[in-house]
């Protein structure tokens, strides 16, 4: 029996143990040094990449000893970035909310990216390495660049493992955001279950919208206080899709104050002068998990942002 000898310059890489439940975008990324995330995604949505001879998804979780086709790429020669401004250095020094042997999670603020990538030189992780180096950290998830809170980075492989499948798993992380929302919601708490369909318009941009063919998302706003006629809320997840709490939040008529991608732009325009909002309203607070198989717990908390707080009380 004979096999087709692959394509000259195909690559198959063969998916470490250690690998094991990582996104296969994320799998690319580390072996494409260098490509931005836009080819990166482009080469996933044509169909140029094969897991196991078959067509994947960028959010599909690999498995040890699968077979990954990776196409030619064309790549410009590696840009070295020099070290990162010290003013971020500084920042990400200073907003270190906790860490211990296996963890470490920062008060990310809003503006500054999870990573770099195609047009940003510089992310938290980034950051982190060289504040850190030689710890090997790697990102548990991601948070929106104009989204503030905590973000949460392994200082070990086992704690990246067992992080990551605490994620997929329903009720194994709780995560609690806190947002201003527009207008006036309802008393009480509002469930939002309503499938997101996720897509990468050409450049990379991310848009996502409310879609029967979706995957299931489950949102719970509750309304902490009223504040000049908008609903200042906290919101918990059952589930962790790109984008979720801005989608559902425009969906049920009351979007997160100062999203200028799914949000109210005279709003928007309305609270820049009333309360000097010129961000995202959206902040994680708090996560709740339990590690070495339940035996030891975690209450990650992250203050909310100086501007944030300062909008409220404009808003009072």
């Amino acid at each position: 029996m004979t096999t087709d000898a692959p394509s000259p310059g195909v690559k198959l890489v063969r998916v470490p143990d250690d690998r094991a439940g990582q996104r296969l975008d994320n799998f690319l990324l580390g072996q494409l040094k260098g490509a931005p995330r836009s080819l990166v995604y482009r080469i996933l949505r044509t169909g140029q990449v094969r897991v196991n001879g078959k067509r994947a998804k960028p959010e599909s979780r690999l498995e040890g000893g699968d077979e990954v086709r990776i196409p030619p790429v064309r790549l410009g020669e590696p840009v070295d970035r020099g070290a990162a401004p010290k003013a971020l250095l500084d920042r990400l020094a200073a907003n270190i909310v906790f860490e211990d042997r296996l963890l470490l999670a920062v008060n990310k603020p809003s503006g500054i990216a999870t990573h770099g990538g195609s047009g940003i030189g510089f992310g938290v992780i980034e950051g982190l390495r060289q504040l850190r180096p030689g710890e090997p950290l790697e990102l548990v998830h991601r948070l929106d660049r104009d989204t503030s809170g905590l973000l949460v980075v392994a200082r070990k492989r086992s704690a990246l493992t067992e992080l990551q499948a605490l994620m997929r798993e329903e009720g194994g992380i709780a995560k609690r955001y806190l947002a201003l929302l527009v207008g006036r919601m309802p008393d009480g708490t509002m469930t939002v279950d309503q499938p997101l369909q996720k897509s990468v318009l050409q450049g990379g941009e991310r848009m996502v919208r409310v879609d029967a063919g979706g995957k299931p998302s489950v949102s719970h706003f509750r309304v902490l206080e009223r504040r000049g006629g908008h609903s200042f809320c906290e919101v918990r997840i059952d589930t962790g899709r790109t984008h979720q709490i801005r989608v559902h939040a425009a969906h049920v008529g009351h979007p997160v104050a100062g999203d200028e991608k799914y949000g109210d732009r005279e709003a928007n325009r309305r609270l820049r002068e009333q309360a000097g909002l010129k961000r995202l309203f959206l902040h994680a607070a708090s996560l709740e998990f339990a590690l070495d198989g339940g035996r030891a717990p975690y209450v990650l908390n992250a203050p909310l942002a100086p501007e944030l707080v300062a909008a409220l009380d404009a808003l009072a």
